[in-house]
């Protein structure tokens, strides 16, 4: 897919930020490679809406170190992980080794997928938190899933909602808890963050530290797989998030939510649609 020459510099330097990003990442306590279960990366819910993945063809899309990706395998579903990272990509394929499952991954740009993965060939697509916001462009991004498709299959989107990257993902300098909008919630333009620390534990990055997100609303993102010729089955909004992004968040089982004085918000959604 050909973008216009800015966009293509923003997608290269978001591909050189996650090649610094991932000895990082290996090396973090956050992910904690070598001892973390990888289904601690997924809610409950995400198991119920995928169902049984026995003998199931899954494409895990900007699949990045690959920990989810195991997590689906070991479900016994037959996965093949894409990553633009070229370090990423290594990293996930040493780790499914390490780990005992057969996972094939491939190096591309998501929106070049069905080039690189088939026209066809898929009853999962999957996508995982973090990931929506690294693309620019969502009806390319929504043809390309329709397209890895098979007729009957479904693309199962777990990602943060756009309320909390409207709350910021991560506190704000001064340290406040406070539930205050500080970016957009609506997508349409670049945004450029700082990429000399990842959301990870672990040191700065040593190069590429330019890094670019591009906001969408859940929406934008339901307008694109329509658009795409996908129908929309299920979307659920959660309270729940994978870590505790404010410090009186109270967890379970692993997850964790604000606690019962606070507003009850949407941190994460999830979304299924279905190729006729």
């Amino acid at each position: 897919m050909a973008f216009d020459p800015e966009t293509t510099r923003r997608i290269a330097a978001n591909e050189a930020n996650w090649d610094a990003r991932t000895p990082i990442h290996l090396a973090s306590a956050f992910y904690d490679v070598a001892n973390r279960d990888p289904e601690v990366w997924f809610a409950d819910f995400e198991w119920t809406d995928l169902g049984d993945l026995t003998g199931k063809d899954v494409a895990h899309l900007q699949c990045h170190i690959g920990a989810e990706t195991v997590a689906l395998a070991r479900r016994g579903a037959r996965v093949v992980g894409l990553d633009i990272s070229t370090e990423s990509v290594r990293a996930a394929t040493d780790l499914a080794a390490a780990q005992g499952v057969d996972i094939r991954y491939v190096k591309s740009d998501v929106h070049d997928a069905a080039a690189a993965l088939g026209h066809e060939a898929f009853d999962i697509v999957y996508t995982g938190k973090g990931a929506i916001c690294y693309l620019p462009d969502l009806p390319v991004w929504a043809a390309q899933v329709a397209t890895l498709l098979r007729p009957g299959g479904q693309v199962y989107i777990v990602e943060f909602h756009p309320l909390l990257n409207s709350l910021s993902p991560v506190p704000p300098p001064d340290g406040s808890e406070d539930l205050l909008l500080r970016h957009d919630y609506l997508g349409g333009r670049a945004v450029e963050r700082d990429g000399t620390r990842t959301y990870t534990d672990g040191p700065e990055l040593p190069t590429a530290r330019e890094s670019y997100e591009w906001p969408h609303g859940v929406g934008e993102v339901v307008n694109a797989l329509v658009g795409a010729g996908l129908r929309i089955v299920h979307l659920r909004e959660t309270e729940q998030l994978p870590w505790p992004r404010w410090s009186t968040m109270t967890t379970t089982g692993g997850w964790f939510s604000l606690p019962a004085a606070a507003p009850r918000i949407p941190l994460i959604y999830a979304l299924r649609a279905e190729k006729p």
